[in-house]
C-alpha cells in the first residue's frame, strides 16, 4: 500500500478558502436580509495563504480578512468574535486548513429604517 504522502496532495485554491470563510461569516451573522439591512452587502472574504501545506499536503494555514455589515445598534465586538469563531471552524472543517488569524472589518452599520413619524431632523 501507498503511503498518503507518497501518492500525491491536494491543494485547496485560496478562493476556496475564501469563498467558505464568506459563507460561515454569513452563518455566524444570521439571516443575509437581517445583516443587510436596507442595501447592504453580505459578507465578503479574502483570503491570504500564509504557509503552504506540509508536504503530506495536509493541514496548511491561512490568515482570512472578512469584511462585513452590521446593523445599528448592536454588539458590535460579539458579532466580530462569532465570525472569527465561525470562519475558523469551518475552513478548518472542510478544507483542513488551519485560520491562525481572522481579521474581521466592519465597514458599514445600517441603522434600523424609521416609518411613520415625520422624516425631519432628529436632535
Amino acid at each position: 500500500m501507498v503511503r498518503s504522502g507518497e501518492r500525491g496532495s491536494t491543494r485547496i485554491a485560496d478562493r476556496v478558502i475564501a469563498k467558505i470563510a464568506s459563507q460561515a461569516a454569513r452563518e455566524a451573522l444570521g439571516d443575509a436580509r437581517e445583516v443587510r439591512g436596507a442595501g447592504g452587502k453580505p459578507p465578503q472574504a479574502a483570503v491570504a495563504v500564509r504557509d503552504r501545506p506540509a508536504r503530506d499536503g495536509l493541514h496548511g494555514e491561512a490568515r482570512v480578512r472578512v469584511a462585513v455589515e452590521l446593523g445599528y445598534p448592536s454588539d458590535i465586538g460579539a458579532q466580530c468574535g462569532a465570525v472569527r469563531r465561525q470562519v475558523s471552524g469551518r475552513v478548518r472543517a472542510l478544507a483542513g486548513v488551519d485560520v491562525r488569524d481572522v481579521a474581521v472589518t466592519v465597514e458599514r452599520l445600517h441603522a434600523p429604517e424609521r416609518t411613520g413619524v415625520g422624516r425631519g431632523r432628529t436632535r
